[in-house]
């Protein structure tokens, strides 16, 4: 496939080239494309990590992957002193360095809003003592405000792991500002989001990318550019960056990180991914230990929370509630096969906090819940429609942390996703919207086979050439699924009574 012409030529632009492996330098890097509609991502070559190694890598890749029309470049928020595999990626003492950043989502039309936002932002941290270690990416509907990974003292930093420092200083900051972020999220009408996306396997967008649909260059800013930015500097062709990424005083973010460490604490994310804290006196001594890699399956609680998503999906087309509904009744079955539908007094206890962990939620008090039949179950939903167990929502986002996350470590979650679907697809509508019949002919077959059973039964029969060996079931060693995310969504075999989702486009 010919390159389309403005990737050709951005891509072909030296400083181009060049910008993008300075940045690029230690991280995980990850492209973009898209066939039929469909995001793909491209993480892995030939089995290992993606990385840039040289300038003419970038052009390299983007024409490598023109027939999946890559356009934009990604790398981790994390650097690692070694990425030459999969494993040493999982080793969470493998990190070295990580960038703190606050993702500010817009629309194009109310850029200014995310402009207004990133500018709360930077004032913070400049009230804190931070000036020289702050930049601005501006990536096409949106911005980053990012700190430098380098301005944290090497004496913290054998104090803390990396993550939870970022992890904590961007919870921190956003918990200080969150009155005046809810008032500009009101005035953009509900459009503007400002999150903190701190967590193991995150990418952002990489300066001087293109973004993945627009004609637009992820342009880096220095603070003061903000007041006087227009969307036009972002212009394809002719864009206005500069190279603050580069810019920074080491230590000048300690005092911040160590206000954000006292009040968040450390992420939830990075302890239970295998960081453990001892005590040596009064000296905190870090132990690191190596994550180990899943077995090549996914967990039944992960398994049961996909088929109920792509159930409640295939039956009403609403994705944010199917997500709820996957999570929920993945913990009412794992707490029913342990201790029975009837349970109390410790082990109610033991349930709520175990909900708690997952549910991030609002609680719900008990007159506001409706008792509602989904997919032939009876599930108490929140007034926002979401299910609720414990008095807590399971939302969408708890669904990603604890689903999402999970798959994602052992196969592409959307290749899963859509292996799910076909999956269901095969059976009469009677078979989904009847629990018993459900578990015992949908779920129970393939709860400890789904790779095996679901993945490669339904989505490898359409393999073909197109799509390069580097796109596999990752930790799965067996014959690549090689044209697994450019395929998937063109089964013919879905139901026909399968609803338009309205709200795909937030994928």
């Amino acid at each position: 496939m010919v390159l389309p012409e403005v990737v050709r030529k951005h891509y072909g632009r030296s400083d181009v080239r060049e910008a993008i492996v300075d940045y690029c330098k230690g991280r995980w890097v990850a492209l973009e494309g898209g066939v039929d509609d469909r995001r793909i991502f491209i993480r892995y070559f030939e089995g290992r990590p993606l990385t840039i190694k040289s300038s003419i890598d970038v052009p390299s890749l983007v024409t490598r992957y023109s027939h999946l029309n890559v356009r934009t470049f990604y790398a981790t928020l994390n650097k690692y002193e070694d990425l030459s595999s999969t494993e040493a990626l999982d080793d969470v003492g493998n990190i070295v360095a990580t960038t703190p950043f606050w993702d500010i989502d817009t629309e194009l039309s109310k850029w200014r809003y995310a402009i207004e936002a990133a500018e709360l932002i930077v004032e913070f941290l400049e009230r804190e003592g931070i000036r020289k270690s702050v930049y601005v990416v501006w990536s096409g509907e949106g911005a980053h405000v990012r700190i430098s990974e380098y301005a944290f003292s090497k004496e913290l930093l054998n104090k803390y792991h990396p993550l939870d420092i970022a992890f904590a200083v961007v919870e921190y900051v956003l918990r200080s500002l969150k009155d005046k972020l809810d008032k500009l999220h009101k005035e953009s009408g509900g459009v503007l989001k400002v999150e903190n996306l701190v967590d193991i396997k995150r990418v952002f967008t990489v300066p001087l990318s293109l973004h993945r649909k627009l004609d637009k260059v992820a342009i880096c800013l220095r603070p003061d550019d903000l007041a006087s930015f227009d969307i036009s500097w972002a212009d394809v062709g002719n864009f206005r960056t500069t190279y603050a990424w580069r810019e920074y005083e080491e230590g000048e973010a300690d005092a911040l990180a160590m206000k954000a460490l006292k009040n968040v604490g450390t992420s939830v994310k990075t302890s239970q991914l295998g960081i453990k804290s001892t005590r040596v006196g009064k000296r905190e001594v870090r132990r690191r230990t190596t994550l180990t890699r899943g077995s090549g399956e996914l967990g039944r609680f992960q398994v049961m929370a996909l088929l109920q998503a792509a159930r409640h999906y295939l039956l009403t087309g609403d994705l944010d509630k199917a997500k709820s509904f996957g999570l929920n009744r993945a913990i009412f079955y794992a707490w029913a096969k342990h201790y029975g539908r009837f349970y109390a007094g410790r082990k109610a206890t033991s349930l709520a906090r175990r909900i708690r962990a997952v549910s991030s939620g609002e609680e719900v008090p008990e007159s506001s819940r409706k008792l509602v039949k989904m997919a032939g179950e009876e599930v108490f939903v929140s007034p926002r429609g979401y299910c609720v167990m414990g008095g807590k929502e399971q939302l969408p986002e708890d669904y990603d942390r604890n689903v999402v996350d999970k798959i994602e470590a052992i196969i592409p979650y959307d290749v899963a996703w859509e292996a799910a679907i076909k999956y269901l697809s095969k059976f009469p509508k009677h078979v989904l919207t009847d629990p018993r019949k459900f578990f015992e002919k949908v779920y129970k077959p393939v709860r400890d086979s789904f790779i095996e059973k679901v993945v490669k039964e339904v989505i490898e029969p359409d393999v073909s050439e197109k799509v390069p060996k580097e796109l596999p079931l990752r930790n799965v060693r067996s014959k690549p699924i090689s044209k697994a995310l450019s395929e998937v969504g063109k089964s013919k075999t879905l139901l026909n009574w399968v609803k338009k989702d309205s709200n795909s486009k937030k994928e």
